[in-house]
């Protein structure tokens, strides 16, 4: 990664899979917490199949970013499409209203985390010879000939 936004992209994509972890273990125990999962085996699925996309975006990899936003577009898309019809019905609550935040976060962060592995022009880490790079990237390491490199002529 490049940047501290690609950074602080990544760490808050981890927090909210830790968040929605929590949150589906609490519901699972039957606590209550602020936020519900949709539906909680489909979640528990979801929360499985974001860790390999989540270790694809720390490798800035496009097919992991593209993953990563299609499950989680996929699942809160239609989440927030009702939550936001069941809104207008009832009103807007502190359950509704937390459980819609949630919902939009889970759209944004993957849209951010997409966009900026898409755009980024830093993409890639490397070739893979980082012991090379360090000689043959830098140009002040470059040999230079003075000008008498080529008129010296020993004679026997």
């Amino acid at each position: 990664m490049t940047s501290l936004f690609s950074y602080l992209l990544t760490f808050l994509a981890i927090a909210f899979w830790f968040f929605r972890a929590i949150a589906t273990l609490l519901y699972q125990l039957e606590f209550d917490f602020f936020a519900t999962p949709i539906n909680t085996n489909l979640e528990i699925l979801i929360l499985f199949a974001t860790l390999p996309c989540i270790i694809l975006v720390i490798k800035r990899n496009i097919i992991g970013a593209t993953c990563y936003f299609g499950i989680y577009a996929a699942y809160f898309g239609t989440a927030l499409y009702d939550a936001i019809m069941a809104s207008q019905e009832t009103g807007l609550d502190l359950i509704n209203g937390s459980n819609m935040l949630s919902i939009v976060l889970g759209i944004i962060i993957p849209l951010l985390i997409f966009l900026d592995i898409l755009f980024n022009k830093h993409r890639t880490l490397g070739t893979g010879k980082k012991k090379e790079d360090w000689f043959y990237k830098n140009e002040q390491f470059d040999r230079k000939f003075d000008e008498r490199a080529d008129r010296n002529q020993y004679k026997f």
